[in-house]
């Protein structure tokens, strides 16, 4: 290996330099990345199958699991679990806060502030910029940071809360790991030392408007959709009329795929009955309509049901008193949706699992502009699953933020599209239809690149999201098509603006099949922008942003896929995931050599994203020991273009084994978890030995899933 030269590396190979190569194993473990998406776009809803499974929903009794259950959960990835890591002693959260507990002594967690206190971990202290080291140990140990309080020694009063210096307080009170940043110590008449929380009131006030989080959808909301009580006139509506054209056709009428310039014409309300068909109508209460009388929307263009102009104004100021709205009467066409200007603009791809907020916060400081949530399933959404419903939250500093959501047919597209609306109207931008994710759980239920082979259901779901949305654009994301060798999206791209009113697509250049198995085809990529470019001059129509996605890894080869094949813009995911500094590359036009150290500090500021995010507290600071090895378990893979033979860098190439040019870049390379774990302790402390971590891909696994709680 040592004698390789860059002429003589085989295909697909990262070219190192010599003198970077180091003896042992040909090449580092290559992660299959088919292997891990076949299982990580559904890990959310696999584990809420199997545990209603074990359950029981039917009367709470406890089930077996069926042979074809337990074959539905094979699989690489399907096994993970990641159960919460708790404090040994549970403190009550309103005493935890400074507040009083209406339950008293009937209460079922402590309310012993001294007693949690002596039995709680010590005080976490993240290291600064300045204490981070090219050799080992890298960073101070946490012993060498900590100044433990002589009485209350797990106390460090010289650590920084994240959440109380970037929110003026923190929610996590007494239960914070990160207690010392915000506790004030008092001399009681008893000569006792008594403790008291912190908070800064002007701070407070600032972060209001630049750091909490948007689009929380509270209990009641959660609540309404479980028990199919939430209101959803325009959909109801659109779903009647669909109905009616389906009975049409089996009367043997001719039946009309609405489209943007279509009229939808009712038949007598006799005939609006809730028949079999691949789009069933189902009001929000479960029941089918109740027979009503429709009116023709002769004076709509583009097929859109009314839309409230006052509710949409009302969401936007924040005002939520109207979330309940009865039907609006006030019509919105197409083109008075908001248009999407993103030529240039750089996108983050919604990434499943680890494309979460703190994820995005990070791209979006190193230059990511469009940033899109990660994929939520619409029928989780309409039955008030916290997990989805979480997935829709917006930090400040994303200008840009969509939601997207897969699904398979307007009965849980549309009222979804609706919900969002209502719920959290005025903080998203656009929401984006998935019709391009492969995995076998959403490809056969009918949701994700499924909708490619099912062009008629794909229309009336557009034309349906698009009359719930009001003025919000939707947008599209697909693939070539679904079987190798019969590509389709340069025939069904075309339609997609013209005649359903989307109003930005990204384009996938894979097909279903295909997966990562080959790269990705930047010249059917042109072919589809070229088609879509000749219906809207045929149509005098206003373009569509068009975006494009595969292979993307370096700034040259970002600017060489827009110039070759008429793009926007590309939609960036595993090249983020690898190197989120690909947006700062990309829009300064350079190739970032970037040192061990710097990127050290790239971890430094998810791990403090990620305590904002997921909570300060003992359970919120292992969740983001998580979701950081997530995100190490791609970052290692990055092999410096310092080292080098030929530039830029590509994502697909296998690298030999290497060294790095300190210690520092050696263990950032580390394929194992192990290591990974060890980086997420600088930041985060020890790690728990109840708490493990199952790797996406194949790699050594840390530690044991025993003993999680």
């Amino acid at each position: 290996m040592s004698s390789m030269t860059a002429n003589s590396y085989p295909a697909g190979t990262a070219p190192i330099k010599s003198e970077f190569l180091v003896s042992g194993p040909g090449y580092i473990d290559t992660p299959d990345d088919d292997a891990a998406e076949g299982g990580s776009g559904s890990s959310r809803q696999l584990y809420r199958e199997s545990r209603n499974d074990r359950d029981g929903q039917a009367g709470g009794k406890r089930g077996k699991i069926t042979k074809e259950q337990k074959k539905t959960q094979r699989g690489q990835n399907k096994g993970r679990r990641f159960g919460k890591t708790r404090d040994e002693l549970d403190l009550c959260w309103k005493i935890a806060n400074g507040a009083v507990c209406e339950y008293g002594d009937q209460c079922r967690f402590i309310h012993d502030i001294p007693g949690y206190i002596s039995a709680k971990a010590a005080d976490i202290h993240i290291p600064f910029t300045n204490q981070i080291s090219d050799i080992a140990p890298f960073t101070p140990s946490q012993e060498d940071l900590q100044k433990l309080h002589p009485v209350y020694t797990s106390i460090d009063t010289s650590t920084s809360c994240p959440v109380f210096a970037e929110a003026g307080e923190c929610r996590y009170g007494f239960k914070c790991r990160f207690l010392g940043g915000h506790v004030r110590f008092e001399q009681g008449e008893d000569g006792q030392a008594s403790l008291s929380l912190v908070g800064g009131d002007d701070k407070k006030a600032r972060a209001a408007l630049s750091s909490n989080e948007v689009n929380f959808v509270g209990a009641e909301v959660q609540k309404q959709l479980r028990s199919r009580k939430y209101p959803v006139p325009i959909s109801d509506t659109y779903l009647r009329e669909l109905a009616a054209q389906s009975s049409n056709e089996v009367n043997g009428k001719p039946k009309a795929i609405p489209d943007k310039n279509s009229v939808i014409i009712t038949e007598p309300e006799q005939q609006l009955e809730d028949i079999e068909m691949d789009t069933p109508t189902v009001l929000a209460d479960g029941h089918a309509p109740p027979p009503t009388t429709l009116t023709t929307c002769i004076d709509t263009p583009a097929g859109l049901a009314p839309v409230d102009s006052d509710f949409i104004e009302q969401k936007r100021t924040g005002d939520s008193s109207t979330s309940q709205t009865d039907t609006p009467d006030v019509p919105v066409r197409f083109a008075e949706k908001k248009k999407l200007h993103w030529t240039g603009k750089t996108y983050l791809a919604p990434l499943t699992t680890v494309g979460n907020l703190p994820f995005r916060r990070l791209c979006v400081a190193l230059g990511a502009e469009i940033t899109c949530g990660e994929m939520g399933l619409a029928s989780s959404f309409l039955s008030g699953s916290k997990e989805e419903w979480s997935l829709v939250r917006r930090h400040p500093s994303e200008r840009i933020f969509g939601v997207q959501v897969a699904g398979n047919k307007p009965a849980n597209l549309v009222p979804t599209a609706e919900v969002l609306t209502k719920e959290c109207g005025g903080g998203i931008d656009f929401v984006d239809v998935n019709c391009g994710c492969p995995i076998d759980l959403v490809f056969k239920s009918g949701s994700g690149s499924a909708l490619l082979d099912s062009v008629g259901k794909l229309g009336k779901i557009l034309i349906g999201m698009n009359r719930a949305l009001g003025e919000i654009p939707l947008t599209v994301k697909l693939r070539n098509g679904v079987k190798d060798g019969k590509n389709t999206a340069h025939k069904l791209m075309p339609r997609l603006g013209s005649e359903w009113g989307v109003g930005a697509a990204t384009v996938h250049g894979r097909t279903r099949q295909q997966r990562y198995t080959r790269l990705a085809d930047w010249d059917y990529i042109k072919q589809c922008v070229e088609a879509v470019r000749a219906r809207e001059k045929d149509e005098d129509l206003p373009p569509i942003p068009i975006f494009g996605g595969g292979d993307c890894f370096s700034s040259a080869g970002y600017w060489a896929c827009v110039d070759s094949s008429g793009v926007d813009g590309v939609m960036i995911g595993r090249g983020a995931l690898i190197k989120p500094w690909i947006f700062t590359e990309i829009k300064e036009r350079r190739e970032w050599d970037i040192s061990a150290t710097e990127r050290m500090e790239l971890v430094r500021k998810y791990a403090e994203y990620g305590l904002n995010h997921f909570g300060s507290d003992t359970t919120g600071v292992n969740t983001t020991r998580r979701y950081l090895c997530e995100a190490l378990s791609f970052q290692y893979r990055y092999v410096p273009i310092g080292l080098l033979e030929v530039l830029p860098g590509r994502i697909n190439d296998r690298a030999p084994s290497f060294r790095g040019r300190s210690e520092l870049e050696t263990l950032l390379a580390s394929p194992a978890s192990s290591d990974w774990v060890k980086i997420s302790e600088m930041f985060l402390g020890p790690a728990p030995e109840t708490w493990s971590f199952t790797p996406k891909h194949k790699s050594n696994a840390y530690g044991s899933e025993e003993g999680q709680g």
